[in-house]
């Protein structure tokens, strides 16, 4: 992608992807646990973790670092993971046993932490405002 998009579309593109991917998570353990995979099955499963990636974007200011892997990503992954189980245990029939925490934070932490990981070596630009990087400038 060109330099000329903005900064802003760059964090949203990169919130977009978390988001994705948190849908991506909920399907694959609605899958393994025959729970449903129509859209009102997934939503029921991933909606606390949704809540989860918008509060940790916000705490962490993600916007303004979107492919930062530490300190951001990490405490991006966090604030997800236990805001989405305190948000299953309180307002969903969901559980969240010490199995399903160990599962949540590894699959979560290597999605988004991968995701960032791999937008600062393979994409020709950067998910944060300004945008733009040299080839050469690449971590």
């Amino acid at each position: 992608m060109p330099a000329k998009y903005s900064g802003v579309m760059m964090a949203a593109l990169g919130f977009v992807l978390d988001a994705l991917l948190i849908v991506v998570f909920a399907l694959l353990g609605n899958r393994s646990h025959d729970s449903g995979l129509s859209p009102v099955d997934l939503a029921s499963t991933a909606w606390p973790f949704l809540v989860g990636l918008a509060l940790g974007w916000l705490v962490t200011r993600s916007w303004a670092r979107a492919s930062q892997l530490w300190p951001t990503g990490v405490v991006v992954v966090g604030i997800t993971v236990a805001t989405g189980m305190v948000l299953r245990v309180l307002l969903t029939d969901g559980g969240a046993e010490l199995s399903f925490i160990l599962v949540a934070t590894a699959t979560l932490g290597v999605f988004l932490l991968g995701r960032r990981a791999l937008s600062q070596r393979v994409l020709p630009f950067s998910l944060t405002p300004g945008g733009s990087r040299s080839p050469e400038n690449r971590p």
